[in-house]
């Protein structure tokens, strides 16, 4: 994510005095190293809660924001020692019985995830959160629990551990629930699990989340996803409210095998993405060979506001992540809108018949 100064905040500080900004730049000097890229922003921080505390108008917004930058520095600082593993994020009704054979499909979905070195995220409570966590297992599971006065209660998998973090706001949590998510499943639910499942999909469909596998699992012949999905292409489909290919960031399946297939395959060759000023780049694991270079550039080149499909090493711009300077970038000016369509281009990178043949080494 970019970060701009705020042009505003600059003018206030100004005008305020050069002894504040002198007392402020002196506070950042004392806690941040000066070499560290992140100075500008630790102290437009400052400037941001200074600002506030000027204004000073109510006691109700200086705790809002007091609540919510102790819950996110606190899951950043218990989340870091977890960040080189992929997790996945699992959304299901607290309520569904451990005699449902939901319950039981979510308990192998754990168990199969853990299988192929996924952590499991849920919020902590009981019925689909239980059970993908007592499939995973404690080392393999994260809780982020929400504070209500009924019914949410970490299950016993992760409540009493250090992977366990609990959160105030929703809003804090959600961000977490996405933050972390190298990929997420949505088991039938409640108000809570639509709710999270048209949030993941907006937050894609419009790139303000990275693209990530999306997957709806239900048990063999139910009929939850199906509906919803019958509801989508009917109603926001078929009215144009969302592109034909948002329907793409999708996938329904009635098999916890298959649900964890669909994540590991995800990742094949496709490693990770960001933006380069104007130009998109994905991260893979193999270069491609010709012959797939030349048709990304035939058949999708809808996705390119101009130029071509370029694969090229990493850049000067990359440099604030060295340990993946070693991976093949593929770049291209992105229309920042169809992610659908590149999510059918993710698919495409990570078919093995497309990649380079590796370079055959002596004896």
């Amino acid at each position: 994510m970019s970060f701009d100064t705020d042009d505003y905040l600059s003018r206030h500080f100004k005008t305020s005095g050069a002894e504040l900004e002198s007392k402020i730049d002196e506070l950042v000097a004392m806690v941040v190293s000066e070499t560290s890229p992140n100075l500008p922003l630790y102290r437009e921080m400052l400037v941001t809660v200074t600002r506030m505390a000027q204004a000073d108008r109510s006691r109700w917004d200086a705790k809002i924001l007091l609540q919510t930058m102790r819950e996110m520095e606190h899951a950043f600082s218990r989340l870091d020692q977890f960040k080189r593993r992929r997790k996945v994020t699992v959304f299901g009704s607290a309520r569904t019985p451990v005699e449902h054979p939901l319950y039981a499909l979510a308990r192998q979905l754990g168990a199969t995830l853990a299988h192929y070195n996924f952590m499991v995220i849920t919020g902590a409570g009981g019925g689909i959160m239980a059970a993908a966590h007592e499939g995973a297992g404690r080392d393999n599971s994260l809780g982020l629990n929400i504070t209500l006065p009924f019914e949410q209660h970490p299950n016993p998998t992760v409540g009493g551990t250090d992977n366990l973090l609990s959160f105030h706001f929703f809003f804090v949590r959600k961000l977490f629930f996405i933050k972390e998510a190298d990929a997420l499943v949505l088991c039938p639910g409640g108000f809570g699990t639509l709710d999270e499942a048209l949030e993941v999909l907006t937050l894609i469909q419009t790139g303000k989340s990275p693209l990530v596998p999306v997957v709806l699992l239900d048990e063999p012949g139910g009929t939850y996803w199906k509906d919803a999905l019958q509801f989508m292409r009917g109603q926001l489909e078929e009215n144009r409210y969302i592109l034909p290919s948002d329907m793409r960031l999708m996938r329904l399946v009635d098999d916890a095998d298959e649900a964890a297939r669909e994540i590991a395959n995800f990742y094949r060759n496709f490693h990770s993405s960001r933006w380069l000023k104007d130009r998109f780049v994905l991260r893979m694991n193999h270069p491609l060979n010709p012959q797939a270079m030349e048709y990304l550039n035939d058949e999708f080149t809808d996705l390119c506001v101009k130029g071509a499909f370029e694969q090229q090493n990493c850049c000067e711009s990359e440099l604030d992540e060295p340990e993946l300077q070693r991976l093949p970038r593929l770049s291209f000016v992105f229309n920042g809108r169809n992610h659908g369509r590149l999510r059918e281009l993710t698919d495409f990178v990570n078919e093995p018949a497309n990649w380079a043949a590796p370079l055959a080494t002596e004896d």
